[in-house]
């Protein structure tokens, strides 16, 4: 199957690469320019990517491009609770592929702070993420194979309320079914008000994941609730 055979919704375009490479440049390319227009335009810009192993050439690629990175923030859809030493941590992933070259001089805002519950460091990532610009200028989405995107985690007792349109949190606390457990996400209101949103997924069966996604419902598939105008979907085998 090709992405060009799924019925996506209007306004929502579909971008096949030949390669993880070529999609890390071609991703790079567009997030580049409407940063740049978010600096020139508002005098700052944020950026909000996902973890994982995935995105390391898009996020290489990007920490050279030109830009001034002294105004650009970067931040985290989701973050694993562990320090940014760990091998897991979604920030130490950021600060070794990303926020390097002349992207070192970006602002970084993590999600992870030592506290004595996961809800507690929740509501402090919540008070962090208030000087993140807003609406937030890009996403960058990744989607795991049971559909969740962020940490938003299919069957979890937090899912529905961290879904809703009108969720007031900014950041909430989720468990993921894999074994670092305890996770830090963002909600689906600030998510969504990004006003450039890129999906970026690889491989066949991630392809047939985003076609099931689309007839579910977005409690089975929390990647379903972004699947809608604007989105630019980037696929490659």
């Amino acid at each position: 199957m090709a992405i060009s055979e799924l019925d996506l919704p209007t306004g929502v375009v579909a971008h096949s690469l030949a390669d993880a490479e070529g999609q890390a440049r071609v991703m790079a390319d567009c997030v580049v320019k409407v940063l740049d227009y978010a600096v020139r335009t508002h005098g700052t810009a944020s950026l909000v990517v996902s973890g994982g192993r995935s995105p390391i050439p898009f996020f290489e690629e990007l920490s050279s491009r030109e830009l001034d990175w002294s105004k650009v923030q970067v931040s985290l859809a989701d973050e694993r609770w562990v320090p940014p030493t760990d091998e897991a941590s979604n920030e130490g992933l950021v600060r070794r592929h990303l926020l390097q070259n002349a992207a070192a001089a970006a602002q970084f805002i993590g999600l992870y702070h030592p506290a004595a519950t996961l809800e507690e460091a929740a509501l402090m990532a919540e008070q962090k993420l208030a000087e993140l610009k807003q609406p937030i200028d890009v996403l960058v989405l990744g989607m795991g194979d049971d559909g969740h995107t962020a940490s938003l985690f299919p069957g979890n007792r937090y899912l529905a309320h961290a879904l809703r349109p009108d969720c007031p949190e900014r950041c909430v606390a989720m468990q993921a079914p894999t074994t670092v457990r305890a996770r830090l996400s963002m909600t689906y209101p600030l998510l969504a008000s990004a006003r450039t949103q890129c999906l970026a997924i690889q491989g066949a069966a991630k392809l047939e994941t985003l076609r099931q996604a689309m007839s579910v419902d977005a409690l089975q598939m929390p990647i379903r609730a972004f699947i809608h105008s604007p989105l630019e979907i980037y696929w490659c085998p």
